[in-house]
């Protein structure tokens, strides 16, 4: 897939760093690099999709596995083909896994689309393969041009957040106290 082969390169070209600074094994290997400022950008057959900003990300390359980290958080922009803001995805910690090709996102996970529908979980798997975004864990939803809020356990969304589904959906009144609880 022409969309996760860019990923690494526009990865490489993307990032805008103040400072740089970079941790080697004994062999002289990279283990982690450190960059500030951090903008990425992911595109397929040249047009840009999606927009990572981080003001810090923690790059580790170890013999089995590489892998990049946002301690600071991370405001993920998804585009459509016109470059506008389609969803946005923010969170205060995230890790990308290269292998899965996944970003796991947690601590107050935000998730909003044009509609102004509002996810709102303490932890969130974006999949970059197959565009989609779920959880395991509580949610609400609020949907203001519907006057609706709902709640549950368990989340699945396309990346722009069009389309989702709740998996164990509760009573907004009878489960607010206990919701609102799990997500602080």
């Amino acid at each position: 897939m022409r969309f996760v082969a860019a990923i690494f390169v526009l990865f490489v070209l993307s990032c805008t760093s103040n400072s740089n600074s970079s941790i080697l094994d004994d062999d002289g290997d990279l283990l982690e690099e450190v960059a500030k400022d951090v903008e990425i950008l992911y595109s397929d057959s040249a047009v840009i999709k999606v927009r990572i900003i981080s003001p810090t990300m923690k790059r580790y390359n170890l013999r089995h596995e590489s892998y990049d980290e946002f301690p600071d958080g991370l405001l993920v922009e998804f585009l459509d083909s016109r470059h506008r803001v389609t969803s946005w995805l923010e969170a205060d910690y995230a890790i990308r896994k290269d292998k899965e090709k996944k970003i796991y996102v947690e601590s107050n996970v935000i998730l909003l689309n044009k509609q102004k529908d509002k996810l709102i979980t303490e932890a969130l798997v974006w999949d970059e393969g197959s565009k989609e975004i779920y959880t395991t864990r509580p949610v609400k939803i609020i949907q203001p041009t519907r006057g609706d809020t709902s709640y549950g356990h368990g989340f699945k969304a396309d990346q722009e957040f069009t389309r989702f589904e709740i998996k164990k959906q509760f009573s907004a009144i009878k489960n607010d106290e206990l919701i609102t609880q799990d997500l602080k």
